[in-house]
């Protein structure tokens, strides 16, 4: 499977929701980035996807968005070839 980054921020229900897709469809190994800690890191995501709001999620290289986009992916049956072909 894909490797799966997630940027995320402590506290976040919308993170941990996202987590819980993805193990649920499979995932196993989530990188997980936390903006409190890794500031620098969130801002060279925030500086390729324009986007400033977490969850942050990227399949691969590719840019998946946040909580919702993710479970729209997955609601379409979009979201496991993605985590397959990557």
């Amino acid at each position: 499977m894909t490797k799966v980054t997630i940027f995320t921020g402590s506290f976040c229900p919308y993170c941990m929701m996202a987590k819980r897709l993805l193990k649920q469809v499979g995932v196993e190994d989530i990188e997980e980035i936390n903006r409190d800690t890794h500031p620098d890191q969130f801002e060279q995501a925030i500086a390729g996807t324009g986007q400033r709001t977490i969850p942050q999620i990227f399949i691969g290289d590719t840019h998946v968005g946040g909580f919702t986009d993710l479970y729209a992916l997955h609601q379409r049956g979009e979201l496991l070839p993605l985590l397959q072909n990557n």
